[in-house]
This record gives structure tokens, C-alpha cells and sequence, in this order.
């Protein structure tokens, strides 16, 4: 296996390569037996870093939630990998209208569901997919913990929370003694800059965050592989690449990469990649 050089996930203990795969293809645009060899490739180039989530893929027609984690699950049955990768998932999107936000009772529900699926009996990342301010943080942060303390749980992260509850959630978890989040999981790339560098960055280096951020290329925009309408429809996500991308903004952006991978022999999705992982405070862009 390829060995690439590790990050600290945060202050954890958890050792990831500078890339994570994001698993929510896994039952969507791709079938069990396509994500299968996708893994078993993943792992064998040292890319072991899989975040999923308890929702995927529930967007899909016939589809209720759990896909993709029940096709991980299924993959880590069949080879036994278990110890080679880093296993990361989520709760707190909805799923239905009993089955969302992070209250305490549902967290211990979701997270029992999540590691039957997932056919282990622990998760390194357990993720908040999204603030929920129906819930006390205290109440929220003190079920993480716990769960931390049985060892179904190594680390805890928060995707989508806003620069002020990130940091009210860190200051919860100093003043109560809680596990604290280790891992902020933001929208970030070339196009969209502007929400976590205008505070989550601060907050994130401040307190030693690692962050994985996601839409790395924005929709697959960032790769080059959608430049006109007609490109863009040959895609599942292609409607929405033409309606946030492909725009005079988007393609000034696309030419600047193309101009910088042409002088260095490399990609656009490469020279993308490249500059979020030398950003402060990026450590594993989800691809």
C-alpha cells in the first residue's frame, strides 16, 4: 500500500492521509459492486480516510437513508479492513420526521443504527451533520461524550455549524469537562471561499480544529470536466453546476487553473486540491 503523509485529525490520536473520499456516491451514482472496487483501490493508494453519513442517500428515488453506509458496511464484511481505514459518518439531517436533529435519545438511536449498518463496533468520527439549535449544546455534547467513554465513538466533529456555535460548542465543552468537537466540516473550495474563511478558518486554527471540508471541487466544477450547459447534462449534478458555477465568475476561475496546471504539467483538479491542502488549517479535502 502507497503511503501518503499523515495529518492529526485535530487533537485526536487519529492519523489520516491528506485526502478523505466522501461516500456519499456509494448508492447513488455508483452500485455496490463499482463502490466495492472503489474502496478496495482506495485503500490499496493509501486514500483510507472514508467519511459517510447516516442520510446517504436518501435524496435517491426509492431510497430511505443508510445506502451508503449500509454498502461500507457490507465492503468491511467481506475483506475484513476494518483496521486499515478511518471511518467517518453523521447524524442529525433528517430522515424523517422522527429522525433528525441531535436531541440526546436520538443520537444514541442513530448511532446504534449507524453501527449496524456499518457491520463495526465503533466509529472514529462521529459527526454533527448540522447545528441544531433546538437542542441545549451541553445536552448534545454530553451524549458525544459518552459515547466516547463506551468507545463506540473515537473522536466527534461538526459539519455545517456557523462560526459563532462552533465556538460556543468548544467553549461548552471546556466549561462541562465534555469530549469538544476535533473536526469542522465546512463547504470550502475556490469558488466558495467566503463563509468559512470570514470566521470558521479563525476558529478553526485557533482551537487546533482539523477541518474536512466538502464540495473540495465544487460539484466536480473545479475539474474542468463541465465548461458549457451541454457538458454539465450529461451528469446527475450537472443542474447544479450550471446554476452556482457555470458563470463568468466560475470560468475566470477554471481559466486561472488551467493556466497554473499547464505550467506545471498537472490537472486542474490537482492545482485545486493542491491549494486547499497548503490553506491553514485544511487538513483533508473530501473528494
Amino acid at each position: 500500500m502507497s503511503q501518503l503523509a499523515s495529518r492529526q485529525l485535530g487533537r485526536s490520536q487519529i492519523q489520516v492521509p491528506p485526502l478523505t473520499f466522501g461516500g456519499n456516491v456509494f448508492g447513488w451514482t455508483i452500485d455496490q459492486a463499482t463502490s466495492f472496487s472503489l474502496l478496495d483501490a482506495l485503500v490499496e493508494k493509501g486514500l483510507f480516510f472514508i467519511d459517510t453519513a447516516d442520510v446517504y442517500s436518501a435524496w435517491v428515488p426509492g431510497n430511505k437513508g443508510g445506502e451508503s453506509e449500509t454498502i461500507i458496511g457490507n465492503w468491511l464484511k467481506k475483506t475484513g479492513k476494518r483496521d486499515q481505514i478511518v471511518l467517518a459518518t453523521k447524524v442529525g439531517m433528517e430522515l424523517s420526521p422522527q429522525k433528525t436533529g441531535l436531541a440526546p435519545a436520538y443520537i444514541r438511536q442513530a448511532v446504534e443504527d449507524s453501527l449496524r449498518r456499518l457491520q463495526t463496533d465503533y466509529i472514529d468520527l462521529y459527526q454533527a451533520h448540522r447545528d441544531d439549535q433546538d437542542t441545549p449544546l451541553a445536552e448534545t455534547l454530553a451524549t458525544f461524550d459518552a459515547l466516547v467513554k463506551e468507545g463506540k465513538v473515537r473522536a466527534i466533529g461538526a459539519s455545517n455549524y456557523s462560526a459563532e456555535r462552533l465556538s460556543e460548542a468548544l467553549k461548552v465543552s471546556e466549561q462541562h469537562n465534555l469530549t469538544r468537537y476535533e473536526t469542522l466540516q465546512p463547504e470550502y473550495n475556490l469558488y466558495d471561499r467566503s463563509e468559512y474563511e470570514s470566521g470558521l478558518e479563525q476558529v478553526a486554527i485557533e482551537h487546533g480544529l482539523g477541518v474536512i471540508n466538502y464540495y473540495s471541487l465544487a460539484s466536480g466544477f473545479l475539474s474542468g470536466k463541465y465548461r458549457t450547459p451541454q457538458d454539465a447534462s450529461k451528469s446527475k449534478r450537472g443542474d447544479g453546476v450550471v446554476k452556482q458555477y457555470l458563470n463568468p465568475r466560475g470560468l475566470t476561475i477554471l481559466a486561472a487553473l488551467d493556466q497554473i496546471a499547464a505550467a506545471r504539467d498537472a490537472t486542474p483538479t490537482q492545482v485545486a486540491l493542491a491549494w486547499q491542502i497548503a490553506r491553514p488549517g485544511i487538513t483533508a479535502p473530501i473528494v
